[in-house]
């Protein structure tokens, strides 16, 4: 059977978050901004697991203050095209993939975003997933925009959403971090609904959470074929349905540059600042399978890559830029977790910046 590679886009394939560098050029203050609403997703996704709610859906609630501060669909593509950060060798190594097996981009990404990603890789556009936005459509009131300019504000006076890498419910949360949950939930769930901008939050469905595991499911329909034939490559709170899906279907789940949500909910974990490594697991998975390739990751060495009967000349372009030392890859056990967990987020930060690299 014909295996399948599906990978999310920011973090695997590119260094951006675009919608955090989007707030943040856009909106005063809006890195700082963007980040407490990251958090805040992250506690209703994962702490509060609040009914209906999906991770990514920071991609929604930053919306109307998007539109008070006159943000178009065109600035949007714009900027996202002029902003593009690619992991070294994305191109080479989706161009390599893309001729091997049939692969997918599966991203929380605005659509804007991805199809200038696709431009830059000449990847298909249709053989993506991502959040589909048209900005332009929806009218603001007068009122309404000074009152968002308002709160923007007011959540920037908030005190900073602390979430312990321990906690599990709400009640290992500081009384501080709780006070701006509550103010949060008032604002979105309260003032924002009642507004008649309010229509964007049920217009726009941003692909991350289980949308990721919908995304994967449709692939295989299409193609007739099964989860176990799928390799997925991930790395935040919006893969882990995704992750989940695949490794206990069989399929084969790995956490590039991930955070603790990733490597957690991951079978291999890889840390590196050059992509050719995926298309190197892709080969070996597409050859072998996963019993074989993860016989490989376990074995991880030069010697062992030259004996592995992967494609030479993909080989020898990856040792070459890999002459001193391969990159980090590792099984996920329980007994490396924890220190796989900080080795992985640390390199994260470095590749992608304090700022992204912090990001749910």
């Amino acid at each position: 059977m014909r295996r399948i590679f599906i990978s999310d886009c920011e973090g695997p394939i590119s260094k951006n978050d675009n919608a955090f560098e989007i707030t943040k050029n856009f909106i005063p203050k809006g890195d700082s901004f963007f980040a407490l609403i990251s958090k805040y997703d992250d506690v209703l996704a994962d702490i509060l697991k609040k009914p209906g709610y999906n991770a990514g859906n920071t991609l929604k609630l930053i919306l109307p203050f998007l539109i008070a501060y006159d943000v178009t669909d065109e600035q949007i593509e714009d900027f996202s095209a002029q902003n593009l950060l690619l992991i070294t060798e994305s191109k080479l190594t989706l161009s390599f993939i893309q001729k091997i097996v049939p692969a997918f981009i599966v991203s929380t990404s605005y659509e804007q975003y991805i199809r200038e990603l696709c431009k830059a890789l000449d990847f298909p556009f249709e053989n993506t997933y991502s959040t589909r936005l048209s900005i332009d459509k929806y009218q603001i009131t007068k009122k309404e925009k000074q009152k968002l300019k308002e709160i923007t504000k007011e959540i920037l006076e908030l005190s900073p959403i602390e979430l312990p890498l321990s906690a599990k419910n709400i009640n290992d949360l500081s009384i501080d971090t709780l006070k701006t949950i509550n103010r949060l939930d008032k604002i979105f769930w309260k003032e924002i609904s009642n507004m008649q901008l309010s229509l964007i939050f049920s217009d726009v469905k941003p692909i991350g959470g289980y949308q990721k595991a919908e995304a994967i499911r449709d692939v295989i329909k299409h193609l007739n074929s099964s989860i176990e034939n799928v390799i997925y490559f991930g790395d935040s709170i919006t893969d882990v349905e995704a992750l989940n899906l695949v490794s206990e279907k069989g399929g084969l789940a790995i956490s590039f540059n991930g955070n603790h949500y990733a490597v957690k909910n991951s079978e291999v974990a890889v840390m590196s600042n050059n992509n050719l490594v995926i298309a190197i697991i892709t080969d070996s998975f597409c050859k072998f399978g996963k019993k074989k390739t993860i016989q490989l990751l376990k074995n991880w060495s030069v010697t062992k890559l030259q004996k592995s009967g992967l494609d030479e000349s993909l080989l020898s372009i990856f040792l070459t830029n890999y002459q001193k030392k391969l990159p980090n890859v590792q099984l996920v056990t329980s007994k490396n977790i924890d220190l796989l967990v900080d080795e992985s987020n640390a390199f994260r930060h470095s590749v992608r910046g304090e700022a992204v690299g912090g990001l749910g």
